[in-house]
């Protein structure tokens, strides 16, 4: 099966399951007491400046709820969008699990605003009303746009002079870096984030994602977060092993520059189709269009894919590391096919 339905759906590049295989000779100290582990927390270091504390978790959604539990008390909330992972496909997890409250803006194109923040803090002071302690933004965002360095910085500095932290969901922050050219620290530290749920998987690796803690006050009562929440490896060197194989030699770049291509290869090769409408910018590497309604199962049936909005007949299409130009060429003749009998 070749799927254009999501990133996950993707295997693991030959470097990171070879920097596994290396990984497992001899015994090693468990729980991160290992050099592997130590070694990745350099790269996030080398990565996102010296003052950046790395995490290894096994999946995003924890790593997104501890970095909840980070920041926030339990009677405090999260401003995000209304797209945002955190409020769509998480399964509740954030209020469940963190047990924060979140709330949420309406953000057509998935990015925050500054001036979005203000109205959503109610009730201060007031022990009826959850505190907002924190803002979560998504790069990449759900909807496959990208914020600029500019839109960052103006969303973390009035963030700041509220009293607010500022959270960065990275699901596919190596696409957006790839995608606007510039280091993970640039979309990160340098833009005044405070702490980061980075993915692996989406990038291609096999389970192994991390919380990065940009300020050091958050850092030292993590690690019992993440034991508490069942998210301490035992064997951490197999997590680990995974992000050098993706930061040395700048693998996760060429990865997400690939995965990005293949995403402007097939909006171009669909934008011109009179039965179909481009419904997001295509900044990463996703495409979201809207499709005649009688064209969407059978293109499913040939290549999976999700629907994004039922009643709109909107859909997404997203490319992964491995996604190739010929299945990329075949999509669109599919969809061409699809569309000229609807």
């Amino acid at each position: 099966m070749r799927s254009f339905a999501s990133d996950n759906h993707s295997g693991v590049p030959a470097e990171v399951l070879a920097a596994i295989a290396e990984a497992n000779v001899d015994h090693a100290i468990a729980y991160g007491e290992d050099p592997w582990t130590a070694r990745a927390e350099q790269c996030f270091r080398d990565q996102l400046g010296e003052q950046a504390r790395a995490f290894l978790v096994f999946n995003g959604t924890a790593a997104n709820v501890l970095a909840l539990r980070a920041a926030c008390r339990e009677w405090e909330g999260v401003i995000c969008s209304e797209t945002a992972h955190l409020n769509t496909s998480e399964g509740g997890a954030p209020e469940r699990i963190a047990g924060v409250k979140l709330r949420t803006v309406p953000t057509p194109d998935g990015k925050l605003r500054p001036e979005q923040i203000d109205p959503l803090l109610l009730g201060i002071g007031d022990e009826h009303s959850a505190q907002m302690r924190l803002v979560s933004v998504t790069q990449a965002t759900e909807l496959g746009t990208l914020y600029s360095v500019a839109e960052l910085q103006a969303l973390t500095d009035h963030a700041h002079e509220l009293g607010l932290l500022v959270h960065l969901d990275g699901a596919r922050l190596g696409n957006a870096a790839a995608a606007l050219g510039l280091p993970l620290r640039a979309l990160t530290t340098d833009a005044g984030i405070d702490l980061v749920s980075f993915g692996g998987t989406k990038l291609g690796l096999l389970g192994a994602e991390a919380v990065v803690l940009l300020r050091p006050d958050l850092a030292p009562d993590f690690r019992f977060l993440r034991m508490q929440g069942g998210q301490l490896a035992s064997k951490s060197r197999f997590l680990a092993a995974q992000f050098i194989a993706l930061f040395e030699g700048d693998l996760w770049l060429a990865l997400a520059s690939h995965a990005n291509a293949m995403a402007a290869r097939l909006a171009d090769g669909v934008r011109a189709l009179p039965a179909l409408e481009i419904t997001q910018a295509v900044e990463s590497n996703a495409v979201f269009a809207r499709l005649p309604q009688a064209a969407i199962a059978p293109l499913q049936a040939q290549w999976p894919f999700y629907v994004w909005h039922e009643p709109s007949d909107e859909v997404r299409w997203v490319c992964s590391w491995d996604t190739t130009p010929d299945e990329v060429d075949a999509l669109v003749a599919a969809i061409s096919a699809q569309c000229s009998r609807a």
